[in-house]
């Protein structure tokens, strides 16, 4: 391997490679950026040569337009090599400004020569005022209290500029990257060509035998995946993370007990974990362990110093539960410290267990034993305050718990413009890991507050850090509308200094001048007036389009939304067109524009958006569900909706639909069913779409989850009596015994396997109506079907019982006298004929039942109740009916 290569390997992982020579200036500067010294190569004399400025400075330039970097068509490789290492540091010095501190030692102007004259014009604030508009992406605005931002702007502008011989370039710009998305307030998609520029790099270390760097590589491509919440795509990275680095690690359970009296062994969930064997590696004992964790300078653990619960699980096993677990050899109480990169693929592999899982319980007691795995052996000063972080996250909704949690985090705030350990060690793994930056572990830390009740320190946290949309959800929550105006409009109208004390003194300071606000920032507090403001909201938002130069986002956004609560779906749907087109990642965004859509009847436009959506977000139930309806009308004659503007499903508006759409909407109703179990209305549509597809045993689950959750509200009226019927003439369409089947007729066979018809949906019918429908709810045709069921089956018994019980719900059963409906009384004779119908066929098969009687009793109570419907032309089959019942005593 080349120098350049090992020079590149050292940069990438933060670790110099001892087999580099010492021999050039350059590999010195290297050296330097690894070990952190970031002042020291950024003021260099290669720096000095490498960033030179044009002749022609002008304050309105650009950044990018201040430089002079005299591209060669064919540059040298150490050309190349010193504009990487130099973009690299101004990258990592920003990371340790903002991220892991402590405080940076350089500032944007030591880093550029300006000349004398030019001082004035270009001042550290001016050139970070100017990084921070040109870092906004995607109508997106960045924090704007980063400090030195021209620091990451210098990074991008040296490691976006062609590259011939080095080769990692395109991984430290994947790198900036991910640091420009955590300054915006909201994730916006990058570019296809970042991720293709990857390959040929993943390729080239792939087949270099260097396993840590491969899997570095992968997990710093989850992590991204990550941030913009593509779960399954960021899941598949870190397990190939884990499998590249050979870390080998099992979630499975171990005897052990949690609290300080407990007396009973119970299983606990434990993580075992093992690194693979690495070049310098010492046998791991408990001594070497101690001293390890003795000798690493990381942020302190607070103890939980509950009266109850242990401060760690106490594993009275010292094996797993599982007999043939590969890990079986390691004591789930003394497990071998991992290596660093190991314990940031567990952290990885733990945020992937919350992002593809409920929020529930269950959930943060899977998390927990990953980071307990790694707070174990603490190696990494980053590392492990990423493990305390997500502690603390998991412990804030226990009681026993909160308290620690919360001092916890605030330690964490604390700690960051400390030196207790060195910058290159605190660098080494930060790419590795989704630490917040500082500002966004403050305004967890306030956050934490306001679920606490402390709205007071929150509101100071969010003041400081001039997070104006939090300062004023403060104080909307404590019914203080009127502050949180004021405080947007001092802003805006320059009477608000930022990062003063104003709002506290509540004195007039109109005379002060107007504080200089990118266009990003300002658009951004325009929107938050127009939420503030519904009156002027209109206004408000179309001038905050019109000040960004229509790139923000948020304004198109809130305008749209604004449009389509007022019915003006026209104007809402090119608003968000807008919207969409500057950030796609906003589902919410497509959501709205498609249920607009919607509205206006355009199912084109509709099966766009949802589709977005579910691309965007893939558990988002709602969005497959409207996918469905989509498919169901693009087509379709007729349209029917719902007062609220939903599509309704119903069988005579899916007839004209093609087959292929309602396959479509079949399986994108199904995958929406997984993430929104609950939705009654999402299986009464799914059990309607079965139907028409042919898979009645869907249909049948879909019956019984809509029983399992109406019957109570709605009664029988819960049943769709009509699919209810279709279900048992798919079952009693196939003969009762597949042995009576013509000889060479494979439909007996069929009926028996498929899961559709015949006995194979017996089984899902008779479960229908046993376990959800017949406890719960009842009525004369849901009887019926139940009795045609059974006389398929030749259980005449069963048979005849379900009949009576369906004429005892009929109108004949409940016909009382002196009832004068005169149509209800005919009904009522037709059932009484039916039933009597059913006594004469069924009775006789019956052993021991007495038809007759029950027929006669039937007859003569109806006789009865109805006798004022005598003068009826009906009533002569009524007494001829019971005339045949008293022939045949």
């Amino acid at each position: 391997m080349s120098q350049t290569e090992l020079i590149e390997i050292s940069l990438l992982t933060g670790v110099w490679d001892s087999a580099i020579t010492l021999d050039r200036p350059i590999v010195q500067l290297a050296k330097d950026v690894v070990e952190g010294s970031f002042r020291k190569a950024l003021t260099s004399t290669e720096a000095r040569e490498a960033i030179k400025l044009n002749a022609a400075l002008d304050q309105s330039q650009p950044l990018d337009a201040l430089f002079d970097f005299q591209l060669s068509p064919t540059p040298d490789s150490d050309t190349e090599l010193l504009r990487l290492i130099l973009g690299v540091a101004a990258l990592q010095g920003f990371v340790q400004a903002n991220w892991t501190g402590p405080d940076l030692d350089v500032t944007p102007v030591d880093v550029l020569p300006f000349p004398a004259e030019l001082s004035s014009q270009f001042t550290n604030e001016i050139l970070d005022s100017k990084a921070i508009s040109e870092l906004a992406y995607g109508g997106e605005p960045a924090y704007h209290l980063a400090t030195s931002p021209t620091l990451l702007r210098l990074s991008q502008i040296l490691l976006n500029l062609p590259y011939q011989h080095v080769q990692s370039a395109a991984w430290w710009c994947l790198r900036a990257v991910l640091v420009q998305q955590q300054l915006l307030d909201d994730p916006v998609a990058v570019p296809e060509e970042l991720m293709t520029s990857l390959t040929p790099l993943t390729q080239n270390i792939a087949s270099s035998a260097r396993p840590d760097v491969a899997g570095r590589l992968l997990l710093e491509r989850g992590l991204l995946e990550h941030h913009f919440t593509h779960d399954k795509l960021a899941a598949e990275l870190f397990v190939q993370a884990a499998r590249a680095t050979g870390l080998n690690y099992e979630l499975t359970g171990a005897m052990g007990k949690r609290t300080k009296f407990q007396q009973t062994e119970l299983s606990q969930l434990v993580l075992l974990a093992e690194s693979r064997p690495r070049d310098g590696d010492v046998a791991s004992t408990d001594d070497t362990v101690e001293k390890t964790n003795e000798d690493a300078s990381v942020p302190e653990t607070l103890a939980l110093n509950d009266d109850t619960l242990l401060e760690q699980t106490e594993f009275t096993s010292s094996h797993p539960s599982a007999a043939d677990s590969p890990l079986r050899h390691l004591d789930p109480a003394h497990q071998p410290p991992l290596h660093p990169l190991d314990q940031c693929v567990l952290l990885a592999l733990c945020l992937n267990v919350r992002n593809t899982s409920p929020a529930h319980g269950l959930t943060h007691e899977q998390m927990a034993p990953y980071v307990a795995r790694v707070l174990a052996h603490p190696r990494n000063w980053s590392v492990h305050t990423m493990a305390l972080l997500l502690r603390a996250r998991l412990e804030a909704g226990r009681t026993r718990t909160v308290e620690r949690a919360t001092l916890q985090l605030q330690a964490l705030v604390e700690q960051m413009p400390t030196a207790d350990s060195a910058v290159a060690e605190r660098l080494r793994y930060v790419h590795a890991i989704p630490l917040p930056s500082k500002w966004e572990m403050e305004r967890e830390l306030a956050l934490r507050f306001l679920t606490l009740g402390v709205v007071k320190s929150a509101l100071e946290i969010f003041e400081r850090l001039e997070m104006w949309e939090e300062v004023v959800k403060c104080w909307q929550s404590m019914e203080r509308t009127d502050k949180a105006v004021t405080i947007v409009r001092d802003l805006l109208e320059g009477r608000k200094a930022e990062a003063d004390a104003v709002i506290a003194r509540g004195k007039d300071v109109s005379t002060k001048r107007r504080q200089g606000l990118d266009v990003a920032r300002e658009a951004k507090l325009w929107c938050l007036l127009g939420d503030l403001e519904p009156e002027n909201a209109e206004a408000h938002y179309t001038h905050a389009w019109s000040i960004s130069g229509e790139t923000s986002g948020r304004a198109m956004r809130s305008l749209g939304g604004f449009y389509f609560a007022r019915g003006k779906y026209p104007e809402a749907i090119k608003c968000l067109r807008r919207a969409v087109s500057i950030n796609p990642l906003y589902s919410r965004s497509w959501f709205i524009m498609g249920c607009a859509y919607i509205r206006q009847e355009d199912w084109a436009g509709g099966k766009e958006c949802f589709s977005r959506c579910v691309a965007i977000d893939d558990e988002d139930g709602e969005s497959w569900n409207n996918l469905a309806s989509m498919y169901l009308r693009m087509g379709a004659a007729t349209a029917p909706k719902t007062a609220d503007g939903e599509v309704e499903l119903d069988e005579e508006s899916a007839k004209p639909i093609p087959f292929s759409n309602k396959m479509l909407a079949f399986q994108a109703m199904k995958q929406g069913l997984k993430f929104s179990y609950e939705n009654w209305r999402m299986w009464a549509n799914y059990m309607i779409i079965c139907m028409d597809v042919g898979e009645l045993s869907e249909a049948c689950r879909a019956m019984i989850r809509v029983v399992e959750q109406r019957s109570a509200k709605d009664g029988a009226s819960c049943v769709d009596e009509d699919v209810l019927d279709r279900l048992v003439d798919a079952v009693t369409r196939a003969p009762a015994d597949p042995d009576d089947a013509v000889e060479g007729d494979g439909t007996a066979q069929r009926a028996d396997r498929n899961p559709n018809e015949g006995h194979g949906l017996l089984k899902r019918v008779v479960d229908l109506f046993d376990r959800a429908i017949l406890p719960r709810v009842s009525s004369s045709r849901i009887f019926r079907a139940y009795g045609r069921l059974f006389t398929w089956q030749s259980r005449w018994a069963d048979a005849l019982k379900a009949n009576l019980d369906g004429y005892r719900c009929s109108p004949a059963g409940t016909f009382e006298k002196g009832d004068a409906d005169v149509v209800k009384w005919r009904e009522a004779l037709r059932e009484v004929e039916d039933i009597v119908g059913v006594l004469r066929n069924f009775g006789p098969r019956v052993e021991g039942f007495n038809w007759e009687f029950q027929g006669r009793s039937i007859v003569r109570t109806f006789i009865a109740r109805s006798k004022d419907f005598e003068d009826e032309p009906e009533w002569s089959r009524l007494t001829d009916l019971q005339d045949e019942l008293r022939k045949s005593e």
